[in-house]
C-alpha cells in the first residue's frame, strides 16, 4: 500500500490507473479504525479495481472543540490494518491540504432539511462539515464507488442527496452496522468508554430493539414508542438525546400506514456519545 499526504502526490497516484481504465472504489474515514470500518475496504475490494482510503480527522464537522482535541487517532496502526486488508493507496492529509483558504474560507456544502433534524439539530454545523469533506474527497479521488456503514444512517442519507444533487456521478454503497455480539455498534468512539459505561452502552440497540419488535407487532403509537425507549436508555444509566421513528427514504415523520421505518437514537454513555439505527420493513397489513 503507498501512502500519501499531499493533492499532488494523489494525482500523481491516481494518474496511471485513470489511463489504463481501472475502476476506484473509496473508503472515507477519520481514523482509528475497528472490524467496521474493514468490512466498508472488504465491500469496496469487490467493487473496484482500485481500493483508496482517507483517514482525515475532519474539523469541521465537530461541533464542540474538546470533542476535536480528544477524537482517538491512531494513523501508525491504521496504516498497518488498510494495508493487511488490501487498500491499494491511503490519502491522510494534513488539514492545510484538504482545506487550503482555511476552514473559514472555504466553500461549504449544504444538504438543508434532511440535515437539519436529528444530529443535525443536536450538532449544529455538523452535516454541512460532512458533505463538505466528502463532495471534497470526491473532487479529489474521483472515484467510481464510494462506501459507507449504515451505522451513520441520516449520514449516508445526505451523501446519496448531495451526489444526486450535484451530479457527482459516484455510486454509493452501503452495508450494515457491525456489532459487537451484545449489540453494541462499533465505533471509534467507544475507546472512550471505561468498564461500566461499556457495560450500560448496549441499552441503546436494546431500546431500539424493543420499539422495532413492538412495530413488527403492530403498534403504531409511534410518540408513545419513542417515550418508552427513551425512558428504557435512561433507566440503563445513559442520557439519550432523542429516539425517533422516521421513513427510511428520508426521514420524515411517518403516518399509521408507512411499512418501511427506521428507528434511531442517540445517547452519552459517560463521555462518549452513541449513535444507533435499527430499520425494519413490517409486513403488510390484511
Amino acid at each position: 500500500m503507498r501512502t500519501v499526504h499531499t493533492r499532488g502526490d494523489l494525482a500523481a497516484a491516481l494518474s496511471p490507473w485513470r489511463r489504463q481504465g481501472d475502476t476506484v472504489a473509496l473508503v472515507p474515514t477519520m481514523g482509528h479504525l475497528h472490524q467496521g470500518h474493514l468490512a466498508l475496504v472488504e465491500r469496496a475490494r469487490r467493487h473496484g479495481d482500485r481500493v483508496v482510503a482517507t483517514i482525515f480527522v475532519n474539523p469541521l464537522q465537530f461541533d464542540r472543540a474538546e470533542d476535536l482535541a480528544a477524537y482517538p487517532r491512531s494513523l501508525e496502526t491504521d496504516s498497518r490494518a488498510l494495508s493487511e486488508a488490501g487498500v491499494d493507496l491511503l490519502f491522510a492529509p494534513l488539514e492545510a491540504e484538504v482545506y487550503p483558504r482555511g476552514r473559514d474560507g472555504v466553500t461549504r456544502v449544504e444538504v438543508p432539511v434532511l440535515g437539519d433534524d436529528l444530529e443535525g439539530a443536536h450538532r449544529p454545523g455538523h452535516f454541512v462539515g460532512v458533505a463538505t469533506v466528502v463532495c471534497k474527497l470526491f473532487s479529489l479521488v474521483r472515484p467510481h464507488v464510494a462506501v459507507f456503514g449504515e451505522k451513520d444512517y441520516q449520514q449516508l442519507l445526505i451523501v446519496q442527496r448531495m451526489t444526486e444533487d450535484l451530479d457527482l456521478g459516484v455510486e454509493i454503497m452501503a452495508i450494515p452496522t457491525v456489532r459487537e455480539p451484545d449489540g453494541l455498534a462499533l465505533s471509534s468512539r467507544n475507546s472512550h468508554l471505561d468498564a461500566a459505561d461499556r457495560a450500560r452502552a448496549p441499552a441503546l440497540h436494546g431500546a431500539l430493539s424493543a420499539c422495532v419488535d413492538a412495530l413488527q407487532w403492530g403498534d403504531t403509537a409511534y410518540a408513545a414508542l419513542e417515550q418508552a425507549a427513551r425512558a428504557r436508555v435512561t433507566a440503563a444509566g445513559l442520557r439519550p438525546d432523542y429516539v425517533s421513528i422516521r421513513r427510511q427514504q428520508d426521514l420524515g415523520p411517518p403516518d399509521a400506514g408507512e411499512r418501511s421505518l427506521v428507528v434511531l437514537g442517540a445517547a452519552w454513555c459517560g463521555p462518549a456519545r452513541l449513535i444507533d439505527n435499527i430499520r425494519t420493513d413490517l409486513p403488510p397489513r390484511d
